[in-house]
């Protein structure tokens, strides 16, 4: 199975996001993006390095990170 991922441009002569405001795009904490990759490449190693799984093991890693940022700052 494929992911396709559209992107759209929002500006002149296109349509305006919705509630009118261009769309922010999300800021990560310093050095998390490098973090989620890691735990990522562990978690895919951890399944045997199966491919075809590479957005299911971004977004766990994504919560596990998340949860230990979270967790640190407790």
């Amino acid at each position: 199975m494929k992911l396709i991922v559209k992107t759209i441009k929002w500006g002149r002569g296109r349509p305006s996001p919705p509630g009118g405001q261009p769309a922010k795009p999300i800021e990560l904490p310093h050095g998390m993006c490098e973090q989620i990759s890691q735990k990522a490449y562990e978690l895919w190693e951890q399944w045997g390095c199966q491919e075809g799984n590479s957005l299911r093991d971004w977004l766990d890693a994504e919560e596990m990170v998340r949860k230990e940022i979270h967790g640190a700052r407790e």
